[in-house]
């Protein structure tokens, strides 16, 4: 069964990209990739608990086990949240001829982002991100601005620079597996697995060293992070979304993935203290450019960079808590950055400017919408009763007891991103003082839909921790914790 969900998750979104090229029809391009999404949602949503025991597929290059299964739903419910909100936000762009363009685009980056995590071969999981960066590279300079174009391609040379790190990491735990599976062995996560007690920690530990910076520059961990802040920012308001709440967990995956070999290789405690040293530097980084921000959908590419060194800081401390809670977070941040992203895109959109000083009166102008979005924000800064609090409280309790210091230092700059991250909400909010009136007068059904769509959920498991997501988590902490991801 879960090999059959996987096979509609992955041709669901291609069906999309041909019909859309062929049709060349904007309105039926939309609806096209609209279908889609719910069809890739609706199989995607019982995948992680159907996926255990783990299975393979297509001669061993399909793995669908319950990390990779959880991923995929993260990216599943960006992917149609983001379709929804698409129909009305492109629509404003006036491009209708290209629209086509952009709904194959926009499957064929979904599709990529989806096929990453259900990779089997650590070589085949490289290519399947690489591609990522190839489409999603169009699609961050699809409104053609001298800053979106520049934003595409600081994009793709960054990505693919830190991405050919990440391929030279391969190699060498290609060539460590080489001493007990021969010169010629197909190089499955299970593969590496059942030979890491046998592979050699040096090599080991340089290899998982390459691939914490090249994949942790797609994660957008720093001080990798400089192409995020431009690509979140400048690529249409759907794409930003898919870019934050699914692109950077497809990433992730894989340096969590090369962590297990690494550990059951005895490459001792350097992986996991280099996985906490990004993490906690992703956080400084990110307070420091929250606290100071103008344009608003830079204010959420930074607080991307934030949750990404949560989440990072989640797998470095480890224990059932830590990867718990960092797959929680992984989908409480998917649902709430596309809440971010949709209201940012919304409100430039009203008030004609990215600049965050000009934009005022948001909950008078805009109470549905404004209301929306500023519950958003609040749940973004990991308050309660949301579901970031519940995650993020969980990756303190594992960080007390494995790194006290790391905990320590990402509770202050938790504080002090909530602080930033809210007084510039305060300012959009309740300070009408050189106000602009919007020249868009009113928020439209696709987009407000959007914007619930992500935060009910969030109410949700911020009050309520599932019992079957606690047994998942348990699966995926005990698989790893054999090396066997």
């Amino acid at each position: 069964m879960s090999l059959t969900l996987a096979a509609i998750v992955l041709i669901a979104p291609l069906v999309a990209v041909v019909g859309c090229l062929a049709l060349r029809s904007p309105r039926a391009a939309e609806m096209l990739n609209l279908a889609a999404s719910l069809v890739t949602a609706g199989a995607a949503l019982p995948l992680p608990f159907l996926a255990s025991p783990a299975q393979t597929g297509m001669d061993g290059y399909l793995l669908v086990d319950r990390l990779g299964a959880w991923v995929v739903l993260c990216a599943a419910l960006v992917y149609v949240t983001a379709s929804i909100y698409a129909i009305s936000y492109m629509r404003l762009l006036d491009e209708a001829p290209r629209l086509p363009r952009f709904y194959a685009l926009f499957a064929g980056f979904a599709w990529t982002t989806l096929t990453a995590p259900l990779m089997n071969d650590a070589g085949v999981y490289w290519i399947a991100v690489e591609l990522t960066t190839l489409v999603s590279t169009f699609l961050v300079g699809f409104e053609r601005a001298a800053e979106s174009v520049e934003a595409a391609w600081k994009y793709i040379i960054l990505v693919s620079a830190g991405l050919s790190l990440a391929l030279l990491g391969t190699v060498l735990f290609y060539w460590a597996g080489t001493v007990a599976l021969g010169p010629h062995y197909q190089m499955t996560w299970q593969a590496l697995g059942q030979v890491a007690s046998h592979l050699n920690p040096t090599l080991v530990t340089l290899a998982f060293l390459l691939v914490l910076v090249g994949y942790g520059t797609k994660v957008g961990l720093a001080p990798m992070h400089t192409w995020l802040p431009d690509a979140h920012s400048e690529g249409p308001a759907p794409v930003s979304a898919l870019l934050s709440g699914a692109l950077l967990n497809a990433a992730m995956i894989g340096i969590v993935r090369y962590l297990s070999i690494a550990e059951q290789a005895g490459a001792g405690s350097v992986p996991r203290v280099a996985l906490i040293a990004l993490g906690a530097l992703s956080l400084l980084v990110a307070a420091l450019f929250i606290v100071r921000q103008r344009g608003v959908k830079r204010l959420m590419a930074y607080s991307s960079v934030e949750h990404m060194g949560v989440i990072a800081l989640g797998f470095g401390f480890g224990g059932p808590l830590g990867v718990g809670g960092a797959l929680y977070h992984m989908l409480n941040h998917a649902l709430n950055k596309s809440l971010m992203f949709f209201g940012a895109g919304s409100m430039m959109r009203a008030y004609g400017t990215k600049d965050m000083t000009e934009i005022r009166g948001v909950g008078r102008h805009f109470p549905i919408a404004g209301a929306l979005w500023l519950a958003g924000a609040v749940a973004i800064t990991g308050a309660p009763p949301f579901g970031l609090f519940l995650s993020e409280l969980a990756i303190l309790r594992a960080g007390i007891t494995s790194n006290a210091w790391a905990a320590g230092l990402m509770l202050v700059l938790l504080v002090v991103i909530f602080a930033g991250f809210l007084n510039h909400f305060r300012v959009m909010y309740f300070d009408d003082a050189l106000a602009q009136a919007p020249k868009q007068k009113a928020v439209d059904g696709w987009s407000l839909t959007a914007m619930a769509l992500c935060l009910v959920p969030l109410l949700v498991l911020g009050l309520w921790w599932p019992a079957a997501f606690s047994s998942l988590f348990h699966e995926v902490y005990a698989t790893l914790s054999r090396g066997m991801p």
